[in-house]
């Protein structure tokens, strides 16, 4: 179901300002991850209030259960995230998802979208930032270099759809037949990454020397993937580890990168492998919790963890 939210910052009634926004997210939440990650990334802690809601309810949604997260929203003391999506439409029929963007000024939801908040917090704030922060001032280094602008829009949406998507579509597919052209489908676009790393321009990183947006929407599934999607969600033709040696050294370098690169290691900050709190919910094809201890809920329904891969991510 598309986002029903699509406000951008800065817009007419949205503009950029400091201590105006909360994100709502959950870490564990692979689409809430990157914006977490884009967050951090920018420098935008001090400017954009971020909100955990920790917990999902099977039948209201994600609420604050003060396991990982505040007990109640800090905003307005509600318990249900639900609640504020009704505040934002009294009407709202729709799924009640993370990440979130709320204004607090005009007391609505900016935006409930994760690759239009990644692109909002990457180049929408920039004049509430230090000129050195600034995108515009970057360079090659800016997350979005206008030079490669049009090829990282393409390969986001050649990931968005075949990979971020594509190991949903294989764990839920409601058919053999289904699951084997999903399977198919992800492999390949795998296997198409790996040939993209190996490229003398796509070194280290996706798109060379310098992170980029491409990085921050792949690494969300990547580094669930074989602690999560291998077996839970049956994507277990390969292994990135044992498959895959230039995008698993991809995943490390970003994972174990603590340099200013990653502004001190949000990579890895903000990967949370074991969750405090075990969520129980009705399976719904496209919810999405906690990386072991949730899909361990979505895939079994008997919340029992998987032992392995040991390590999550191998050493560098």
């Amino acid at each position: 179901m598309p986002s029903h939210f699509r406000n951008s910052i800065p817009s007419q009634h949205f503009a950029a300002e400091k201590k105006r926004y909360v994100l709502y997210v959950n870490y564990c939440c692979p689409w809430a991850h990157r914006t977490i990650l884009a967050l951090g990334l920018k420098g935008l802690g001090d400017v954009i209030q971020l909100v955990e809601a920790d917990a999902r309810d099977p039948a209201r949604g994600w609420y604050f259960s003060g396991r990982r997260g505040p007990d109640r929203d800090p905003v307005y003391g509600v318990k249900f995230l639900s609640d504020l999506y009704l505040k934002a439409d009294p009407q709202y029929k729709g799924r009640i998802t993370v990440p979130m963007l709320w204004d607090k000024k005009h007391e609505t939801i900016v935006n409930n979208e994760s690759t239009e908040i990644v692109r909002m917090l990457l180049e929408g704030f920039d004049e509430l930032l230090p000129p050195e922060q600034r995108e515009a001032n970057k360079g090659e280094a800016s997350f979005i270099p206008q030079h490669l602008r049009s090829e990282i829009d393409t390969f986001n949406a050649f990931v968005h759809e075949m990979v971020n998507n594509g190991v949903y579509k294989t764990g839920f597919a409601s058919s053999q037949k289904a699951y084997d052209e999903n399977i198919s489908k992800l492999f390949q676009a795998l296997d198409r990454i790996e040939y993209h790393l190996a490229e003398p321009d796509h070194q280290p990183y996706l798109f060379g020397q310098h992170i980029t947006e491409a990085d921050i929407r792949l690494f969300p599934t990547i580094a669930r993937f074989d602690v999560a999607y291998y077996t839970l969600f049956k994507c277990n033709m390969r292994m990135i580890r044992m498959d895959y040696p230039r995008l698993h050294l991809w995943l490390r370098r970003l994972y174990w990168n603590d340099g200013p690169e990653t502004a001190g290691g949000q990579f890895k900050k903000t990967t949370s492998f074991e969750c405090v709190s075990m969520i129980r919910y009705m399976i719904h094809v496209a919810d999405i919790v906690q990386i072991k201890l949730g899909y361990s809920s979505v895939a079994s329904g008997n919340g029992i963890i998987p032992a392995g891969p040991d390590p999550h991510v191998l050493p560098l």
